[in-house]
């Protein structure tokens, strides 16, 4: 057969100039393109065998093989599956979106089952011009029907008879003077390991060594010079576990290749192997790491899972895999009908990749539930390292608040120190006269146990639970209540326990009996207080400061300080208990000495904002006035 010009179709000049300076971000990217390619032809052969095995002939090893020739500058990707004939050729490389998939495809509807085809768009094979200067592609088909095909992308190719004899395809890439990297053994190893290492045949290099000589023993021979010897080496592992049935695979395996895919040295907490079916079909093999990444909650924290399709790599950190909260998860998605653009290298929007984002969600949060019902121990060491996050799925997956919300512990005002309790233990344990849950944001344990908010609260016999992560003043008010139990902050005003007839009877015989006090210390304290009342929440303290409900907390402001933000004035509320002796002492006190009274009022304030954890404006002053009350008391 004589050589043949062909020109280009419009579309595919059109897609060449495309693919050469705009489709693929990285150049690397064409080898993996040709992989894919070459492993369609073989997943083509190998289900067309099924029905005729006179196609495989003596050739029954399906394999990838490249092969550099430095001299030459040329890069040789070759494959042994069906082959093209010299229609094909022209069908699949000179005209857009046919690499043969599409039609094949269509064949595989009416099979039960059939081959896992990578390529989509029929472009993949274009890549190759963004590192070479001329393509050369000979291909044999079965039958021993061959032909060659050659283009230097600039508007035509050429096809010819081929001498090639055994079945497959071979495409040889006269690499550009730029892209000789491609010819260095490391660098297509590394591609390899990168891009193709899980896919289903093995590919091949020959790699050559030198040598010292060895005797008949094994043993070197003394003074012998090296000889080059070449051997045939696989560079792919083909070791992708999540494709494996879990009773095949052994701890040793899942742990190696978690430290594998997560660069990490320790063990995972928890292994998530398992394969979606429906309307959804993808695999799955995640990891909750034993231990949270000093960057979790920056800007760097890496968020995503490793994409593959069809067992070849598209993407590292697919953000749009999981939600946020969930950014301590390691692994792989493995899907074979997810939408790319026509590069494969950037996710298109599509409702399939939400299913699967939900998938993987519902998967992990309902793992999550059994490891906190089965395996207490193990779960609390989950939740010291990722709970934080896992709080922020109240604020960002409404879908989910309820599961996330049963997946919560809490250090309470009932539980010793180190153990938690869940919103189904707080509400299980709930006395019958107890309406809703009550919390306390703090920094510590020991701080929240020393508030006076606690005071009417232990009277009851009501747990209070203390939140300590930054986060909790945040996404708390989300959830706003569990189990219908409406969830209260016991430092904010308006807090009701118990009778509100008897608590206003109460506040309101206070104010009949000390009430002439309350203005001269809401006018004494009118720069650090919006108001001064009496209050029934109090038992042992004689003063307490309570917020609006929608204000910060003193630890919120104290963050926002910290980060050099602007914290809006928020004057708090200055609650007085009228039982306690030296509120009751007050009206004495401003009537015998009333020029002391700013005094005693600046004294309530200050004891108030260290109570709370907050910090003086001029802690020198108070200890000043407090040393000075001591004496006389002492004088007294």
């Amino acid at each position: 057969m004589s050589t043949e010009k062909f020109e280009f179709k419009t579309e595919v000049n059109q897609l060449l100039e495309l693919v050469i300076h705009s489709l693929y971000s990285h150049r690397e990217i064409f080898l993996r393109e040709l992989i894919s390619n070459a492993s369609d032809a073989l997943d083509k052969l190998r289900f067309a065998s099924l029905q005729n095995k006179d196609l495989l002939g003596a050739d029954s090893v399906l394999k990838i093989k490249l092969f550099r020739d430095e001299k030459a500058g040329t890069l040789t990707i070759t494959d042994n599956g069906i082959g093209m004939t010299r229609e094909e050729l022209v069908n699949n490389l000179g005209t857009i979106a046919r690499s043969g998939t599409k039609e094949f495809v269509e064949q595989l509807k009416k099979a039960k089952d059939g081959p896992e085809l990578i390529g989509q768009f029929g472009v993949g094979f274009y890549s190759a011009f963004m590192v070479a200067d001329k393509v050369t592609v000979h291909s044999c088909t079965a039958s021993g029907a061959a032909a060659c095909w050659i283009s230097a992308g600039q508007g035509s190719f050429e096809l010819s008879a081929s001498a090639k004899a055994a079945r497959g395809t071979e495409i040889i890439l006269q690499l550009k003077k730029d892209a000789k990297e491609y010819l260095d053994e490391y660098t297509l190893r590394q591609l390899i390991k990168k891009y193709s290492d899980y896919v289903d045949y093995p590919i091949f290099m020959d790699i050559e060594r030198e040598e010292i000589p060895k005797d008949q023993t094994g043993q070197p021979i003394e003074k012998a010079k090296p000889e080059k010897k070449i051997s045939e080496e696989q560079l792919n592992s083909r070791k992708a576990l999540w494709t494996k049935n879990k009773a095949e695979i052994t701890p040793e395996e899942y742990n190696d290749f978690y430290k594998h895919i997560g660069h990490s040295y320790d063990t995972p907490l928890e292994i998530i192997h398992y394969t979606a079916e429906g309307a959804s079909e993808f695999k799955a093999l995640l990891y909750i790491p034993e231990h949270a990444p000093f960057d979790l909650f920056t800007k760097e924290s890496a968020l995503g899972l490793n994409l593959y399709i069809k067992r070849v790599f598209i993407m590292h950190d697919c953000k749009k895999l999981i939600p946020e909260y969930l950014r301590f998860l390691k692994g792989v998605v493995d899907s074979s009908d997810l939408p790319l653009n026509v590069s494969r290298e950037i996710l298109q929007e599509d409702a399939q990749l939400e299913k699967i984002k939900k998938n993987i969600t519902k998967k992990v949060l309902s793992v999550l539930k059994n490891l906190k019902e089965k395996d207490p121990e193990k779960y609390l060491k989950f939740y010291q390292e990722f709970g934080a996050a896992l709080k922020e799925g109240l604020h960002y997956d409404y879908e989910n608040k309820d599961a996330l919300a049963d997946l919560l512990l809490f250090d309470t005002s009932a539980a010793a120190a180190g153990q938690y309790r869940s919103l189904a233990d707080y509400v299980q344990h709930m006395p019958k006269d107890q309406k809703d849950i009550y919390y306390l944001i703090s920094e510590t344990r020991a701080q929240a146990l020393a508030s006076p908010h606690l005071g009417a609260l232990k009277a009851k016999n009501y747990e209070v639970l203390f939140l300590h992560d930054v986060i909790d003043e945040f996404v708390l008010p989300q959830l706003y209540e569990y189990k219908g139990k409406k969830l209260q902050a016991i430092d904010k005003a308006g807090l009701e326990l118990g009778d509100k007839q008897a608590s206003a009877d109460k506040i309101k015989a206070a104010a009949e009996k000390f009430g002439g006090i309350l203005t001269p210390l809401k006018s004494a304290l009118s720069a650090q207080v919006q108001d001064v009342r009496f209050s029934t929440r109090l038992t042992d303290s004689a003063c307490c400061l309570t917020a609006d409900e929608n204000a910060l907390s003193a630890q919120m402001q104290k963050m926002f300080k910290a980060m050099g933000q602007a914290v809006p004035e928020q004057k708090k509320i200055l609650e007085l208990n009228p039982d306690h002796p030296l509120v009751q002492l007050l009206p004495q006190l401003a009537q015998k000495s009333p020029e002391k009274l700013p005094i005693y009022a600046k004294m309530l304030y200050g004891q108030a904002v260290i109570a709370e954890g907050g910090k003086l404006d001029d802690p020198l002053e108070f200890s000043r006035q407090l040393n000075e009350l001591l004496l006389k008391a002492v004088e007294v």
